[in-house]
């Protein structure tokens, strides 16, 4: 049941986003010239973890993207696998089914501006450090605490950002909390100690402190904008205090004392972290203070909050009193994007706290409130159930019946979680052997025909295929040489896993500039070579605000390209190659082969610039 619930509510993203990025660090040791990439060349993420060179190894055994693809699916199992096994020592096993099936409804979010979540839908070193954080706290309820805090600190290894919260986690569950408070607040002064010293550039300092200068600190914002706590709206900060109040919730209802440490530990370690991030991106900012991005450490908080659901919905829907409107009020703050998910769960959360003073009348007011509560959210979901249901033109064929309905309809999280609470205490109060095991058969059936749907990867660059297509290209480019794509798209893999060459810019390469006030400064640099074609595009918080003030210039598409134009870019020296859909002469290498890049043109900088005559 739970293969078949992450199956349509989940897709598989293949090479993009972050995807990407960690593809081409593995990618990098395998074709050595790409490592002076723009992405690659200075520091980078890919200097403090011990993942690429394990990808690479991968990819080397089965191709890029089937590696991709199956470490991607073996440290999603691994993940939920041992989310259950701590759900199942917290807990009973019908509550920890029901706390893994939350884990994959819900989203996952943390931080800001959408960008991250747990259980990513791809591959990256979060993947594996994810399963490792989690594993450790397994380990650590078994009794095994030496050996989950040895897990945890061989997580640091795969991705430090991540395992970091899971080590602090492990050592507030291991101390008293008085202890863990005082080391928390320790933390935070010897933050705000660094900000400030990083800030006094004093000859002592300036070495070990680095604070990052107006220059490299416009870039940084502009294109990493989700670093910089002020810069958040209300909605992320929303977002981000919702754990809190469901750990709250959760360690008030919960009568066992693990839980209640686990939830008070949690707590502690995301608002240690947004306290000291809050520091590193006011004050200075010291750079090392901001490449450590502390406000990641909410992740465990949300982890942890979405792990405790289940329990503590069950538990606060026994009570006579308030409970089931609490437990209503709960699971859709989690569960409904529609309404304020922090203003239920604080209405849960004080309705929770004065249920004892409650008196007859204001108990069944709230009765009824629950039921009517109840009721809109029943009719809000067949209203969107229908407007999901409803046969679109475009959308005919079996697929749509057996597939996209069912993706479309538990694409709606509140009723996912109805339906799965419906079909699980089904199953588990039934006595048939033979109707459980025709719903086994069902379930079966229905993944196998979701589930390759669900694991396509659409894309094919850096396959044997396409690489080989693109032959008399690969021949034309030197290895070293940088390729632009015109237009430039969000992702780099056609010029990384197709060409095999360094690409020249893309927004995604951008998000090095945190790590390297010399690739910032490039990647400004080489914004302006292409403004005859495009806007920045990595000028995000910009391009954001204008957006939003309605201001139609934030557009970063590019411009046709014109002889004029292409002379101008290959004026640059770092530019070797461009690759376009238009020929406006220099003899270019035209693709002649079907598929979406037939009459492509490759274009050889050198060519171009030859061919202009002499003033």
């Amino acid at each position: 049941m739970l293969v078949a619930l992450w199956s349509v509510t989940h897709r598989y993203k293949g090479l993009g986003g972050d995807a990407e990025l960690y593809a081409v660090q593995a990618w990098a040791r395998i074709h050595s010239n790409l490592v002076d990439d723009l992405f690659l060349r200075n520091a980078s993420q890919d200097t403090y973890t011990i993942f690429s060179p394990f990808y690479a190894w991968w990819i080397g055994l089965m191709g890029l993207r089937n590696a991709a693809l199956t470490l991607a699916i073996v440290f999603k199992v691994w993940f939920f696998a041992a989310a259950w096994a701590l759900a199942r020592d917290l807990s009973s096993s019908h509550t920890a089914f029901l706390a893994v099936a939350l884990l994959i409804i819900t989203l996952g979010a943390y931080g800001a501006y959408g960008v991250f979540h747990y259980a990513e839908d791809w591959l990256t070193a979060r993947s594996l450090g994810e399963a490792l954080v989690v594993t450790a706290l397994v380990l650590h309820f078994r009794g095994l605490r030496v050996i989950g805090l040895l897990v945890a600190c061989g997580a640091m290894f795969v991705h430090p950002l991540m395992a970091l919260p899971g080590v602090l986690l492990l050592m507030c569950l291991w101390s008293s909390l008085r202890l863990s408070a005082t080391g928390a607040a320790a933390a935070v002064l010897a933050t705000l100690g660094v900000a400030v010293l990083g800030t006094a550039r004093t000859p002592a300092t300036t070495h070990f402190l680095v604070t990052m200068d107006a220059d490299w600190l416009e870039v940084v914002r502009e294109r990493s904008q989700f670093l910089f706590l002020q810069l958040w709206s209300a909605a992320d900060w929303r977002q981000n205090a919702r754990p809190f109040m469901s750990l709250a919730l959760s360690a008030i209802a919960m009568d066992d004392p693990r839980i209640r440490k686990l939830c008070t530990s949690a707590m502690l370690v995301g608002a240690t972290g947004l306290t000291v991030a809050l520091i590193a991106s006011v004050i200075g900012p010291v750079t090392i203070l901001l490449e450590g991005q502390a406000w990641r450490w909410v992740w465990v908080t949300v982890f942890t909050s979405v792990l405790l659901l289940a329990p503590t919905a069950l538990r606060v829907w026994r009570d006579e009193k308030c409970g089931r409107l609490c437990a209503i009020l709960m699971i859709s703050a989690w569960t409904i994007s529609a309404i304020d998910g922090v203003a239920c769960m604080t209405c849960a959360l004080v309705l929770w706290v004065v249920r004892d003073r409650l008196n007859a009348h204001a108990i069944l007011v709230l009765r009824w409130v629950a039921c009517a509560v109840a009721t809109v959210i029943i009719g809000w979901v067949i209203k969107s159930w229908w407007l999901m249901a409803s046969p679109r033109p475009a959308e005919t064929g079996r697929e749509i019946l057996l597939i996209t309905l069912p993706r479309n309809i538990l694409g709606i999280k509140i009723l996912a979680v109805m339906v799965i609470v419906s079909l699980a205490s089904w199953i588990r109060a039934h006595r048939s052997v033979l109707g459980l095991w025709v719903t086994c058969g069902a379930l079966l059936t229905f993944c196998a025909l979701v589930l390759p749907g669900t694991l396509r990867d659409g894309g094919t660059d850096g396959t044997p295929a396409e690489i080989e297509e693109f032959s008399d290209w690969l021949s034309a480019i030197p290895p070293d040489s940088n390729v632009f794509v015109v237009p430039a798209h969000n992702s780099a893999t056609f010029a990384w896993f197709t060409l095999e060459r360094p690409s020249y810019l893309t927004v995604d390469q951008s998000s090095g500039v945190v790590f390297s006030r010399a690739t910032a400064l490039e990647v400004r640099r080489r914004s302006q070579v292409l403004l005859p074609l495009m806007n920045p595009d990595w000028r995000l918080l910009s391009n954001l605000d204008k957006s939003r003030s309605g201001d139609g210039t934030t557009s970063s598409s590019s411009r046709a390209l014109t002889r004029d134009r292409l002379i101008s870019l290959c004026s640059d020296p770092q530019l070797n190659f461009v690759v376009a859909k238009e020929n406006v002469g220099f003899e270019p290498i035209r693709h002649t082969q079907p598929g979406s890049w037939k009459d492509w043109n490759l274009y050889d900088c050198r060519r171009v610039l030859s061919g202009i005559p002499s003033a």
